[in-house]
């Protein structure tokens, strides 16, 4: 038995050594490998990322990055999201809505084998970029009379068109209809999915789909999507529920600490009502409320819920949301069940983040918070509770920080609010005041401070996007609160970088509405915090 004991033992060692030989003098020749054969697949929405197998046992370290906007000085070309280990020679990825690139190094016992390779850009973010689809209706899988229609996200795209042809078009791509094949469109999609009554459009025959993004304006971003059969069955039941969108989803399970809900919505129904659960339903796709639902809200013409109450719990949520007609019955049944997690948090966080719908997230007047691309905290290089919420005023936000900023006790906590409040005709003293009252608050309960200097506003753009008016002081106002905010122990200075060219205005590219920043814009405050570590404690 011992001498067993001892040949494991030698033959162990005399094996390690063999492998440590190999891998440090190269004998595969990997270490200056910095190219790899890859190429992606996708179905029904989940994208897998393949390359070739090496010739030597080894684990495969995936990295996912975002490219960083370039507008701040000695800011890293790439932002970090997340890093897994595999030893296959595939990876699934998170289809997220804005471009990722993905690195792949090779790893042996003893360290890494190959040096890192340039980073590699998801093929769905082409130049020009186009919409792909998500479903498919072919003979092999027909749809319904009245499919749903589904794609995957444009980044900034405020609205979106589907044309319907009776042929391929004559040149795939493009910005404009098919001149010859045209047989209707719709240009006022809202998400990245509709649900088509064919019928109802007379549409019969050969029928091809595709799908192009717009701005504001309803100006193309872009090019059109590649043009698909549209294969229908009249036999096949049509769908009857909500289709909850959660498609494009950004790496992570971070959920603001006020939720929001978000589906796309059934045709011809105007009127939704979601609920909340802490266990999943007693029975899936029904058509009566659960009688233990922990609350619920109805909205009108909408494909989002925002939660009225913060969630800070711990523990599992569970979420539906059905059609109702003017009676509040049930039209069709309920949806899914989405699924989301409250993680247990720290005794004393990092950090948090505390504000209005900038901090809560949201963009392109088309994205909720649901969308974290288009929250600033998905690009911070460290942790932060995101405890924004819509529609706050500076003193809305002053009178819930004793609720929602306290349980959670950060270290230090990002302050952007106020900015609602320059649109209306409350004094700048009086927001000042409000954020002298939150500095205080702060102060008292051992935690830093760190305020965000208001960033402008495009009234024009606010009035195209919501139809309402602007307080003509604005201006004045925004530099009053700034002032006030940079003779602070800590703050950091976002104002200076969101100017457009007139230095006087809210610049477009950044914000289509003219008051929330967008996924550029987001990424932009991020980067300008990353850069000044040294408002944190």
């Amino acid at each position: 038995m011992r001498k067993f004991i001892l040949f494991t033992l030698i033959f162990a060692i005399f094996t390690a050594i063999q492998i440590y030989t190999m891998e440090r003098t190269d004998y595969f020749h990997l270490h200056d490998q910095t190219t790899w054969n890859i190429f992606f697949t996708e179905k029904q929405g989940q994208m897998t990322m393949h390359w070739d197998k090496l010739p030597y046992p080894c684990l495969y370290r995936v990295d996912a990055f975002s490219k960083t906007t370039g507008l701040v000085p000695e800011e890293a070309q790439y932002h970090p999201f997340y890093t897994d280990i595999t030893r296959k020679n595939y990876q699934l990825l998170s289809t997220t809505a804005i471009p990722m690139y993905y690195q792949i190094t090779a790893y042996g016992l003893f360290g890494r084998l190959t040096s890192p390779m340039k980073p590699e850009p998801n093929p769905n973010y082409g130049t020009p970029i186009a919409p792909i689809s998500i479903y498919h209706y072919t003979e092999e899988n027909p749809g319904s009379r009245k499919p749903y229609l589904v794609w995957h996200t444009v980044p900034q795209a405020v609205c979106y068109e589907v044309e319907f042809l009776s042929a391929p078009p004559e040149k795939e791509g493009g910005t404009e209809p098919s001149p010859l094949y045209h047989l209707v469109s719709n240009d006022k999609i809202y998400t990245n999915g509709w649900q088509v009554d064919l019928d109802e459009l007379g549409l019969q025959g050969p029928i091809y789909w595709r799908v192009r993004a717009l701005d504001l304006q309803r100006r193309p971003i872009g090019i059109f999507s590649m043009a698909e059969p549209l294969v229908t069955d009249a036999a096949l039941p049509s769908p009857d529920r909500p289709l909850l969108n959660v498609f494009d989803k950004m790496p992570g399970e971070d959920v603001p600490l006020y939720p929001v809900y978000q589906w796309i919505p059934m045709h011809g129904v105007n009127r939704y009502e979601v609920e909340l659960l802490v266990s999943p339903p007693e029975i899936e796709h029904d058509i009566t409320p659960s009688p233990v639902r922990a609350w619920h809200m109805t909205v009108d013409n909408s494909f989002s819920c925002y939660d009225e109450y913060p969630r800070p719990y711990t523990g599992a949520y569970y979420w539906r949301v059905r059609g109702i007609d003017e009676e509040g019955h049930t039209v069709g049944s309920y949806s899914d069940t989405g699924h989301f997690v409250i993680a247990d948090h720290p005794r004393r966080p990092f950090a948090a983040a505390f504000g209005d719908s900038i901090t809560h997230g949201g963009g392109a007047l088309s994205y909720s918070p649901f969308n974290l691309e288009y929250n600033y905290t998905t690009y911070l290089n460290f942790p932060a509770y995101n405890l924004g919420r819509s529609g706050d005023t500076s003193h809305d936000s002053l009178l819930r920080f004793d609720d929602d900023v306290l349980p959670y006790h950060p270290y230090n906590l990002l302050i952007l609010t106020g900015s609602n409040d320059l649109r209306s005709d409350i004094s700048a003293a009086a927001i000042i005041q409000d954020l002298e009252e939150i500095r205080q608050k702060c102060q008292q309960n051992d935690i830093r401070p760190i305020f965000l200097t208001l960033m402008p506003i495009n009234p024009d753009n606010i009035d195209q996007a919501f139809h309402t008016e602007t307080d003509a002081n604005w201006l004045e106002k925004l530099q009053t609160i700034n002032d006030f905010i940079r003779q602070q122990d800590y703050y950091i200075d976002l104002e200076p970088y969101f100017y457009d060219s007139t230095g006087t205005l809210l610049d477009t590219e950044l914000s289509v509405d003219g008051l929330h920043p967008d996924i550029r814009g987001k990424m932009l405050m991020a980067e300008i915090i990353n850069a000044h570590p040294e408002q944190f404690r």
